[in-house]
């Protein structure tokens, strides 16, 4: 007779201090202005430690935009982009994982909420693996890459430039690192 693992809930957590949400975008279409979010929060339950079929939420503050300019970052919460006072959140909901290779590569879809407009997008996903840190805490790391169309959410403010091209470019690239540490 076969026994058979009894199969349990783990809830996991970011990790922030292991963990960047990120983007950039060029600048004058020649150079690349990189930012992050710096108060998000991700949450996750799985089957074990099954992230296939994993429940996920994200959030991050959209008034959390850090590019390193106070200008710019001002410029970025204000109504020309995120609208942070009217749309504080901005969310991504997991539909659906497709493993690439069978050795870590996934892409992941699901639908980004900024400014109450939701799109479906697809990240490419590196999944890292599960490993106890030398505290018996188990974590889960991810690494995640994509890119966007800013206009897609009415991100739309811009600037001609005088030999021609505009200021910031309507692709983002989003680039995140993820760290994940299991709740007993």
């Amino acid at each position: 007779m076969q026994t058979t693992e009894a199969k349990t809930k783990a809830k996991w957590v970011v990790d922030p201090i292991h963990s960047t949400i990120g983007f950039s975008v060029k600048h004058m279409m020649m150079t690349t202005v990189r930012g992050e979010f710096e108060k998000f929060t991700i949450e996750a339950e799985t089957i074990d430690e099954d992230f296939m079929n994993a429940t996920i939420s994200f959030s991050a503050e959209a008034g959390s935009v850090n590019t390193k300019s106070e200008s710019r970052d001002t410029h970025i919460k204000s109504e020309d982009f995120f609208n942070a006072e009217k749309y504080p959140l901005i969310t991504f909901k997991p539909t659906k994982v497709e493993n690439v290779d069978s050795d870590g590569s996934y892409e992941l879809y699901g639908d980004l909420t900024i400014r109450d407009i939701t799109k479906n997008i697809k990240l490419d996903v590196e999944f890292g693996g599960v490993l106890k840190d030398p505290w018996g805490n188990a974590k889960a790391g991810f690494t995640l890459n994509g890119k966007i169309n800013r206009k897609d959410w009415n991100l739309n403010w811009n600037a001609a430039l005088e030999g021609g091209g505009i200021l910031v470019s309507e692709d983002v690239r989003i680039s995140c690192e993820i760290q994940l540490v299991e709740v007993k």
